[in-house]
């Protein structure tokens, strides 16, 4: 701006020539602005400067200067004139006609005299913004109505009026105890009719405002407690500001005589106090404001007044804070008289003591002081003038008010462009001027604090504080005042914009500090704070409209540094506000925000309200209650300095253990909506370490900072610390805190808490601890609770543990919320990195910290992990160097925790030699020094934990008493011997009075697993006796040098296991984060697990190790070692763990299996002849096998039965108590199409083919009717809900409703005009509602028989219609993807919803807050009141048929044409389970009214019943979640690589062990191919385009080849591994270069998709094939095409390259197999009908396969075919040679895979160990032991040992992923004692053999069944020689050959079906 430089200095130093100049300026901007609210605030900037110059000028013989003042008047004139505001033009018109400028006739200037030198400069700036002409008011409109509007504020600052806050009211009980003396005051304020209250009245209120005013006596009694307060206040020896608050709470309500009394008692507190006694002072202000008429008398004002004015002259001398709080009670009571419109009084005695005191005040250096003294002497001139200065102001512009408490409702019918008007007029009157108030430009260049700057303030502001006239600023503050009271906010700025004092720096003062208040104020809400807030920032910021003036924005800085210190407030608001004046302005005025904020804010606090009233308050002492806040302020002291400083960053969580860590919310968040809701419970869960208690703490510090007086309070609870917290806890840990029993019951009975309860799984409870301590009923406590737990300690069912009341009962469900704490993200791993640096100091910087975490692949998951988290960064410095290379580091959990414990005690011992101690503590020291103090500190550690286990039962809380106990074991670690001192400080514990605890509850679990196993000490004893290694050692079937796997050599038993370890005398089958460190011990120490063999084997000779035993085989089974073919026999494991473990032809005769758990246990071909296995557990029931396909089954609605409708027209049902066979319901004559129970269940309607429904009665199964009159299929039946009808449908277009009881047909509904596939009724039973195919769903009245309605908008076949369960909406899904639901009452289509595929059903919830439909291939979850969907359930692989709830609504379960069932989490849409087992599609599925169980029926005749929640809780496959694709082994042979169809992921395995060495993550889309490098480095495509290069040592990614721009599927690496070839869906080869990662050359020439490459044997050619039909040989040297190769009619998915270096053959989708000739490009030969291919190792052979299930051997030399191999069933997948050469293997999709000798063509082996199809296979050798590699459809992986000797061939599997189904087939089950009857049915069920002559019966039946095969097939095989054509029926013998042969697989009939195979094909 051209001004800059002239207004950096103040306007009172500026010549009169500058002050022109300055004028002038303005002028001019205000020309060139084209706003109007700019152009008027720049006049008005301009008319400030002249007035600096005004009266000099009218001294000045300069005539030009004159004039130069006249001509800016003028011009000022024409712009307002302009603008529309005419009367404050005619003001400067006439300010220059006094200077002798230009005359105006009718307030116009002539043409003669208009002066030119301005004007006509002004009129070419305004020709822009509209004609000059000037507006004229209309003829109604008084001119003084058009106020000079000064002041603009965004229009989202206090946009409107606020409604005043309801009136919060607890309303008593008659005769009870009152809370407080707000509630007191509030009582009795209702009680008085005078006070009309009722807009703000809650509807609790006006109840007991009704029910009260007819109770004379609890009047009565409330008056009595208020005279009661007033006399206790008068005996209080103190009288402080809290008693004072108490008082002047209840003085509005007072009767006159109490109120009297207290007015006499403040005054005499204010006159006998020697010192000022500031809050009685304040007290006796306020109780004169809010005095009601008649209760004051103008002597009390006199007496009140004269007291005051000695007080002030005694006083005067006190300090600045002193006066100014003094200055400021003065002001409050002059305001009480202004408002009293006191008169008549003596002004020598009241006016000049004080008016005197307050002008000396104007001289203080404190800006406060001074406004402060400014406004009393303004509020002190209206005091003796007949009305208050306000008063005249609202009376002039047509409003008489009284008091204060008439301005409340004087102000809503104020007229506020009146009132305005007023001000400016009292202003004009007053003032003796019409001249604006002027406000100083400073140029923020003398910032200082405000108690610094008073003089400069008053200097600025000399009319603005005035101390000689009465100011328009006191009365316009005196107005907002009201206008705040009132919530009027939105009057409140137009107020302050339109004041004519707008720019008084007095003024802007008042209004910030009203700001301040509202911003502070709990009472208003969040968006009215934040506009006060707003406002100052606009006050600020603005200096063009609020002027420069330093000390306001110092006031302005002050006041919101002040609220962004106040707890509760708009904190983060605030902050971005301050932040975003931080660079607001010029340099200087950055410099005054620098300055303030490193001053602070003031000694003056904003004066929100009054203060809290004190504990015990006047009233408590008056109904004597005990004083509790006073150890409620203790405690939140205690609780907060606990806390201190710490590292904490806020959890995330999810609603569910299922639910994806992606779907996560901020926790904090959730549990402050749960506190605020009705709910009682909230449970949080999280593993180990996850930050539970971390989250509990800060929880706790968060709600005791927010505490107020009489909230709610909250009390966190140890609950391991608490002896029996089940029973009273509450009171069990206040008295742990040292409340006294009057206090306990006082809070019992009346406060209310929020109980924080950690530990749950610590405590060890089983407890409902909300139902236990009877919260929240009648005389019990009055408590919300936060209750946390580890995941893994509940069950199924753990809900039952901690919901309110039972949780089938809705109503106490929904008081119930739970969550889980979700692993750190990457972001919040960064975020505590940054916090643990900055208040930790430790080794490393945060970059290094950063470093390790990128490049350690297995600290990545451990970190997310928050207490690993801290262990990490606290071990990280020691455990690894900096400059090493971090890729190659392997870190574990147990690892860290090692270096921890380490660490801790080497810092311990530090610590302690640098204290001082007693010569004997001393002596202790050293000599621990020297024995090894680290080993020593961790053999104290470890005998502790296991005291801890073995004495209190891992209860983690130590109580120890030195009296007490010190004969107890507790003595050994907690005595006061100078070891065990030594070693409890260098220990990881903490002490709180006499209880003892571990820092973290995994340090115990840690402590005691290390007691178990410590490497230290095996190494120790290792050192020390070396042959000890040996003797120690088991050398027997078990033993391998890989934990994966055991062996099956004979057992030799070493020395005797330790008895003392805790393995031995405790169970810790149930404690799964001690089992997680051992795991980790297993796969880390090969000793532990020998260790842990031998308590097996020992087992077998003494049953005193069978609880070590059952231990060690759960850990080993964990682990994930496997015991196929182990030698167990006699083994003693009670109670362990074997579910998901892998026991494959294990010997198990003998073992005692009582209680053990086999829940997905693989137990195929295992022995288990005479084992003990009561209570064995096994997760399933045994199936309900039949004879027909199963169409559906349908449970009653008790539970009690289950019915089975089948295909050949029966209903079988059964009893769910033993599973036997009720009743078969045999009548109709077709299949049954339909099937229901009744409501009561006693009867079942049942619909069929036969058109007829029948009736039948349950318990006795007889048919009661047979209800005849379709003429068509009966498709669909329904019960009504009350049971007497039945509703049926049929093809034949019509429905028909039913007499139970007669079986009469009431109504025939005739309306579809198609097939009507459905009918159900509402759930009132008033309506039916049917579905046709049609397209049209129709509503029937029951009663009348009349169509409702008829509900039209499907376009495609209706699949499934629903009621919801209140009946007011009905759902409709049709197979053109839409949903539309539907109002019952009127027919209406309230929402369409599209699922993206066709819908095949709707359900609702039983709570009908969903609607489920089911599609392909997933379910969608969708909310109804909105109609949005919820969650899309993926996973099943067909087409979803049907789903249904769960009677809770918490679960749903699918069943799909995949074969599968899967239950969902309703809540989340995660997959819980996912129950396999069926062979054949299935049919129906449903959950048992009464059981955790779930049934499922199939077309393969079975229902299958399954145990919810089973094979869910710890299973985790290591496997792949879908189909394995790709199988890879090294070129080392010793790990293989697999991938996954829908996986991103790529898995490596250890061959020999089965161990998942590594997982290479990093793939954002689908894995499709994989390569080893002959250097054993690893490569991987993908369809997120990427080829990825991996170290397969570390399993670190080394490098991202991104240049493709399609998806890769295909790569190979070059036989020198220093390239790599890519193809690409997007038609060509890239090669690249391995060490730099660069991509060398692009080979383009495929017009289609690439679909496998491979290199020539010498790396020179490459060769392609695309679904362009063509095989391409590259040169790769110069990267062109030697060859294309055409002859493939279809895609070439396909090739291999010849050994001998000459051949290569292709396949693809046209089922040829082609042999080309490398050198000419030549296809040699082509092979029909196969698709996959292989070469042998030497090239003279090449085996294919095909769809056929065939496997051919080819001579490559002749092109003959050499074998025909047959015995697969269906299509062969993959096929390979032997490294020898002399076995071919076929994988199949039968289940199967097929070892076929070459040379003699005989099937040497079968595997039949899978339980979906095999995709791919691969061979390796490792150490001369040969493995057969199986990637199978399900995801699983598998090994098997292929052992060749001669003739022999023996497969046996070495290691297979777990896969979570239970498998006993062929395994052996003879004399086992204790099983169930039902569990030997399931067992049988599954496959397993009974005793051994059984077996040898059925082996007889199996022969003689094949030799009547082959006796057929040799009949059939003669008629092929005579006449082919006849043969066909061989084929039908050999299929059943086939079937039986594969289920005994007996060696010696796979002989015979090779032999006739191939007499089959020498015949054709």
């Amino acid at each position: 701006m051209v001004f800059g430089s002239v207004i950096s200095s103040p306007r009172g130093n500026l010549s009169l020539q500058q002050v022109i100049h300055l004028a002038n300026v303005y002028l001019e901007n205000a020309s060139k602005s084209t706003d109007p609210d700019i152009r008027l605030v720049l006049c008005h900037d301009a008319e400030i400067s002249l007035s600096q110059g005004k009266k000099a000028a009218k001294h000045t013989e300069d005539k030009a200067m004159r004039q130069g003042i006249a001509a800016v008047y003028d011009g000022l004139g024409e712009l307002l004139e302009h603008d529309g505001h005419g009367n404050e033009a005619q003001a400067f018109y006439k300010k220059s006609e006094k200077l002798g400028g230009h005359v105006r006739e009718s307030g116009k200037l002539t043409r003669s005299s208009r002066p030119s030198s301005i004007v006509h400069s002004i009129k070419g700036a305004l020709h822009s913004a509209g004609p000059i002409d000037k507006p004229t008011a209309p003829p109604s409109q008084s001119p003084h109505k058009q106020p000079l509007t000064i002041g603009t504020i965004p229009k989202d600052i206090f946009p409107e009026n606020v409604r005043l806050p309801s009136i919060a009211f607890t309303a008593p009980e008659p005769d009870s105890r009152l809370n407080d003396t707000r509630q007191l005051a509030c009582c009795l304020g209702l009680l008085q009719p005078s006070i009309e209250m009722a807009e703000i009245l809650d509807p609790a209120a006006r109840t007991w405002l009704q029910v009260t005013q007819g109770e004379l006596d609890e009047k009565e009694r409330l008056e009595a407690l208020a005279t009661d307060v007033i006399r206790a206040f008068k005996r209080d020896e103190f009288k402080d500001a809290k008693a004072v608050t108490e008082v002047v709470y209840l003085a509005p309500v007072l009767e006159k005589d109490d109120f009297r009394y207290l007015l006499k008692e403040f005054y005499s507190g204010v006159d006998q106090s020697g010192l000022l006694d500031v809050h009685q002072l304040e007290g006796l202000a306020h109780l004169i404001q809010g005095a009601k008429t008649g209760y004051l008398d103008s002597d009390d004002l006199v007496k009140v007044l004269n007291l005051l004015s000695t007080r002030l002259r005694d006083t005067h001398q006190q300090s600045t804070d002193h006066l100014y709080q003094l200055t400021v009670a003065v002001s409050h009571v002059l305001d009480a008289m202004a408002d009293a419109s006191v008169s008549g009084l003596d002004r020598e005695k009241i006016h000049e003591p004080l008016s005197l005191y307050l002008a000396e005040l104007k001289e203080s250096s404190d800006a406060y002081l001074v406004y402060q003294a400014a406004y009393a002497y303004q509020a002190l001139m209206c005091v003796p003038d007949d009305e208050a200065l306000w008063q005249a102001t609202l009376r002039r512009s047509g409003t008489v008010i009284q008091g204060v408490s008439g301005l409340v409702s004087a102000v809503k019918g104020l007229d506020m462009n009146g009132f305005i008007e007023g001000l400016g007029k009292i202003q004009d009157g007053l003032a003796g001027t019409t001249e604006m108030i002027q406000a100083a430009i400073s140029a923020y260049d003398r910032a200082m604090s405000l108690s610094k700057s008073g003089q400069g303030f008053f200097e600025c502001l000399k009319e603005g504080f005035s101390f000689d006239r009465k100011c328009a600023w006191y009365a316009a503050l005196r107005g907002a005042d009201t206008l705040i009271q009132d919530g009027q906010f939105a009057d409140f700025r137009k107020l302050v914009c339109e004041a004519p004092c707008l720019r008084d720096p007095a003024f802007q003062w008042g209004v910030c500090e009203r700001l301040g208040q509202v911003a502070a104020s709990s009472v208003w809400d969040s968006v009215t704070r934040q506009s006060a807030i707003s406002f100052l920032v606009e006050i600020y910021q603005n200096d063009v409209v609020w002027g420069h003036q330093t000390t306001v924005k110092q006031w302005i800085m002050n006041i919101l540094m002040q609220l962004s210190s106040l707890p509760g407030g708009e904190i983060q608001f605030i902050e971005t506000q301050l932040q975003s004046l931080q660079k607001d302005g010029d340099a200087k005025k950055q410099i005054l925000y620098k300055t303030c904020r490193e001053n602070g804010f003031g000694s003056h606090p904003l004066k929100v309200g009054l203060p809290e009233i004190g504990s015990p308050s006047l009233l408590d002492r008056v109904q004597a209650r005990p004083d509790v806040e006073g150890s409620l302020r203790q405690l939140r002291r205690q609780r907060l300095k606990e806390r201190g400083k710490a590292v904490y960053i806020r959890p995330q969580a999810k609603v569910s253990l299922q639910a994806p860590g992606e779907s996560g919310f901020p926790l904090m968040e959730k549990v402050e909506e749960f506190l605020a809701s009705d709910q009682m419970v909230f449970l949080l869960l999280g593993d180990s370490g996850a930050g539970k208690s971390t989250f509990n703490r800060e929880l706790e510090c968060h709600l005791w900072r927010a505490y107020k007086k009489g909230g709610l309070i909250p009390l966190h609870i140890n609950l391991p610390a608490i002896e029996k917290p089940e029973h009273d806890m509450i009171a069990k840990q206040l008295r742990k805190a040292e409340f006294t029993e009057p206090q306990i019951r006082e809070l019992k009975l009346h406060r209310k808490f929020t109980l924080i309860c950690d530990g749950y799984d610590e405590s060890q409870q089983t407890h409902n601890l909300y139902t236990s301590n009877h919260l929240n009923q009648a005389g019990e406590w009055n408590a919300k609770m936060v209750v946390s737990c580890r995941s893994e300690y509940l069950g199924v069912d753990y809900r039952d543990r901690f919901q309110p009341g039972d949780r089938n009962n809705r109503s106490d469900s929904d008081m119930f919320q739970e969550a889980v704490i979700t692993q750190f993200s990457l972001d919040q791993v960064q975020e505590y990195i940054t916090q643990y640096v900055s208040v930790h100091r430790p080794l490393w910087e945060a970059d290094e910290y950063r470093k390790a975490l990128d490049l350690i692949p297995s600290l990545k998951e451990l970190v997310k992990n928050p207490f690993l988290m801290s262990l990490s960064l606290e071990v990280l410095p020691r455990m690894v160097d900096p400059g090493q290379d971090f890729s190659t580091t392997h870190i574990t959990r147990t690892a860290l925790y090692d270096q921890f414990i380490e660490h801790w005690f080497e810092r311990g011992k530090k610590r302690l030699g640098e204290m001082k101690m007693s010569p004997q503590v001393r002596s202790a020291f050293e000599s621990l020094i020297d024995e090894g103090f680290t080993r020593n500190g961790m053999a104290y550690l470890k005998k502790l934990c296991a005291a801890i286990y073995k004495e209190q039962d891992g209860q983690p809380v130590v109580t120890y008493s030195r009296y007490k106990d010190e004969s107890s074991w507790k003595a050994e670690f907690f005595s006061r011997e100078e070891e065990k001192q030594i070693f409890r400080e260098a220990c990881p514990l903490i002490r709180n009075g006499n209880q003892h605890r571990f820092i973290h509850r995994s340090l115990l679990e840690y402590g005691v697993a290390l007691a178990m196993f410590d490497p230290q000490d095996w190494k120790e004893m290792q050192e020390s006796r070396p042959t000890l290694a040996r003797r120690g050692s088991v050398s027997s079937l078990m033993s391998s040098d890989e934990y994966g796997t055991v062996g099956n050599e004979p057992v030799t038993v070493g020395q005797e296991p330790d008895h003392k370890s805790p393995l031995a005398w405790r169970r810790f089958v149930k404690e799964p984060s001690v089992m997680q460190f051992l795991k980790e011990r297993v796969q880390q120490e090969p000793f532990f697990k020998q260790q842990l063999l031998g308590y097996i084997e020992h087992s077998k000779e003494d049953k005193k190790w069978r609880i070590a035993a059952a231990n060690a085989i759960t850990i080993l089974v964990q682990a994930g070692v496997q015991f196929n073919h182990a030698d167990l026999r006699g083994i003693r494991i009670p109670n362990a763990d074997l579910s998901y473990g892998m026991f494959g032809s294990a010997q198990l005769q003998g073992a005692d299996l009582r209680q053990v758990d086999l829940s997905g246990a693989w137990l195929r071909r295992a022995n288990m002849d005479n084992t003990r296995m009561a209570g064995a557990r096994f997760g399933e029931l045994p199936s309900l096998k039949h004879d027909s396909e199963v169409v559906m089954c349908v449970y009653s609605p008790d539970g009690e039965t289950i019915s089975a409708r089948l295909a050949n027209g029966k209903v079988i049902m059964y009893s769910t108590s033993n599973w036997e066979i009720l009743w078969t319901l045999e009548g109709h004559s077709g299949k049954v199409t339909s099937m229901v129970y009744s409501p009561n269940g006693n009867k079942i309607a049942s619909g069929g083919c036969d058109h007829t429904v029948r009736l039948w009665d349950v318990r006795t199964g007889m048919c009661i009717h047979t209800l005849n009159g379709h003429d068509a299929e009966v498709r669909s039946i329904a019960y009504s809900p009350q049971g007497d009808r039945i509703a049926s449908s049929s093809n034949d277009m019509t429905i028909k409703m039913w007499d139970v009881e007669s079986g009469e047909c009431h109504y025939i509904w005739i309306g579809h005009t198609d097939m009507v596939s459905g009918v159900i009724y509402s759930p009132k039973g008033i309506e039916v509602a049917s579905r046709s195919d049609d397209n049209t769903v129709r509503i029937w009245d029951v009663e009348t028989g009349n169509c409702l309605h008829v509900l039209k908008g499907h376009h495609y076949q209706i699949r499934g219609i629903a009621y919801s369960p209140q009946g007011h909406q009905l759902a409709s899904g049709d197979f053109g993807f839409y949903i539309r639901l539907w109002i019952t009452a009127t027919g209406e289509c309230r929402h369409i919803l599209y699922q993206r595929s066709p819908v095949f059903h709707v359900v609702y919830s039983p709570n009908g807050n969903q609607l489920a439909s089911a599609g392909h291939p997933e379910v969608w979850l969708w909310d109804v009141d909105r109609g949005e969907c919820l969650h899309v359930l993926r996973g099943h692989t067909g087409w979803v048929r049907s789903v249904v709830y769960s009677p809770q609504s918490d679960l749903v379960a699918s069943y799909s044409g995949d074969r599968t069932v899967r239950l969902w989490d309703a809540a989340t849409g995660a997959c819980q389970q996912t129950l396999t087992g069926h062979s054949k599609e299935i049919t129906s599925v449903m959950f048992s009214p009464k059981e955790n169980r779930v049934a499922s029926s199939s077309l393969d005749t079975t229902v299958r019943l399954w145990d919810i929640g089973v094979g869910a809780s710890r299973h985790s496959s290591s496997g792949h979640n879908t189909e394995v694709k790709g199988v890879k082994c090294s070129p080392r042979g010793d790990n293989v690589a697999t991938y996954g169809d829908r996986d991103t992921t790529v898995r490596i395995w250890d061959v020999e062990a089965g161990v998942c060495r590594h997982v290479l993550r990093g793939h954002t889309n689908r894995v499709t191919c994989v390569d080893y490098s002959p250097q054993d480095h690893i490569a991987t495509g993908s369809w997120d385009k990427t080829v990825r290069l991996w170290n397969i040592e570390s399993g670190a990614c080394t490098h991202i080849l991104k240049r493709h721009s399609r998806e890769v599927c295909a790569i190979a690496y070059s036989p020198q591994g220093d390239q790599l070839a890519s193809g690409s869906y997007d038609s060509t080869v890239r090669l690249w270069d391995v060490k730099s990662g660069e991509c060398r050359d692009a080979l383009i020439g495929h017009t289609s998709y690439v679909r496998d490459i491979v290199y020539s044997p010498n790396g020179n050619q490459l060769f392609s094939c695309s679904d362009d039909s063509t095989v391409r040989i590259w040169d790769v040297e110069i990267g062109i095409c030697k060859y294309t190769l055409t002859g493939h009619n279809s895609n070439v998915r396909c090739i291999a390259y010849s050994p001998q270096n000459d051949t290569i053959v292709s396949t693809g989708d046209d089922n040829t197999v082609r042999v080309w000739d490398v050198g000419t490009g030549k296809c040699r030969y082509t092979f029909l009908d196969h698709n996959v291919v292989a070469y042998s190792p030497r090239g003279d052979q090449i085996a294919s396969g095909g769809w056929d299930g065939s496997v051919k051997v080819w001579d490559t030399e002749s092109g003959d075919c050499l074998w025909i191999f047959i015995g697969h069933r269906d299509g062969v997948n993959e096929i390979l040679y032997s490294p020898r050469g002399d076995l071919v293997v076929s994988a199949g999709r039968d289940r199967s895979v097929r070892l076929w000798n070459v040379a003699s063509g005989q099937c040497r082996a079968v595997i039949l160990d899978f339980q979906d199809g095999v995709e791919c296979i691969d061979w390796t050798e490792v150490s001369g032991v040969s493995y057969l590699v199986a990637g199978c459809a399900d995801g699983v992986v598998g090994a098997w040992q292929v052992l060749l000797d001669g003739c022999r061939c023996d497969v046996s599997l070495k290691w297979m992923t777990a896969r979570g189904v239970f498998d006993v087939k062929d395994a052996t089950i003879g004399d086992v004692q204790g099983l169930s009857h039902l569990n030997r049915q399931l067992l049988k069920q599954r496959g397993a053999l009974g005793d051994p002559i059984n077996r040898l019966r059925e082996v007889s039946k199996n022969v003689a069944a094949m030799t009547s095969v082959v006796s057929k097939l040799k009949a059939s095989l003669t008629t092929v020689v005579e006449d082919p054509a006849l043969g066909s029926g061989s084929f039908e013998e050999l299929k059943q050959l086939e079937q039986l042969l594969e289920q005994a697989n007996y060696p010696l009939f796979q002989e015979i079906l090779v032999t006739i195979v191939k007499m089959i094909h020498r015949y054709k």
